[in-house]
């Protein structure tokens, strides 16, 4: 009984996550959770029990793609030119940001549902990924040693999220991106 009941939660969280996925891509971050849970075929209970915050979905949500923008770091760390690294991991960031619906809410790093102990775990990964391309750039003297990488994902979420809902946010967002590129340069 057990055994099942184990399985039946396995199923049940990989089809809560599987319809989270597509209602976070159609509605973005305020995706309605009693929608997840009648098209998973579970109560609003199940989804809780699976996901208690809506920021706990859209991190799970967003699981995949977080790894892949740290696998991406890892292939930067040794570039030729660190602050060239820094900016492309950055562009991707900030493009990924843009056009995966709910990813900047899940990267933001204050709000209510966001655990004082724990952190944020999307923010963190990326923290985590980030850091070494960061260090080295501050070290080669291109980027400014105040600057940390929560400044840098603060930056690209407000930057996304003030642009969200315009015709091009993408391009938006990359032009903004770019336009605070400048301040990361060590004063002169």
């Amino acid at each position: 009984m057990t055994g099942a009941q184990r399985s039946d939660a396995r199923r049940n969280h990989a089809r809560i996550l599987a319809v989270a996925e597509q209602e976070v891509a159609a509605r973005g971050a305020e995706a309605s959770l009693e929608q997840i849970a009648r098209t998973a075929g579970v109560g609003s209970a199940t989804v809780r029990r699976h996901f208690p915050t809506r920021r706990a979905l859209l991190e799970a949500v967003s699981h995949s793609r977080i790894d892949a923008l740290s696998r991406r770091a890892a292939e930067l760390v040794d570039a030729p030119d660190g602050r060239d690294a820094l900016l492309r991991w950055l562009d991707e960031v900030v493009a990924y940001c843009a056009t995966v619906r709910g990813l900047a809410v899940a990267l933001s790093y204050a709000g209510p549902d966001t655990d004082p102990v724990q952190g944020n775990t999307c923010a963190g990964a990326l923290e985590e990924a980030g850091t070494p391309l960061l260090d080295r750039a501050v070290r080669d003297g291109a980027v400014r040693a105040d600057i940390a990488l929560t400044d840098l994902i603060t930056v690209i979420v407000g930057i996304v999220l003030a642009v969200e809902h315009r015709a091009d946010a993408a391009a938006e967002a990359d032009r903004l991106f770019r336009l605070t590129v400048a301040g990361l340069a060590p004063h002169a």
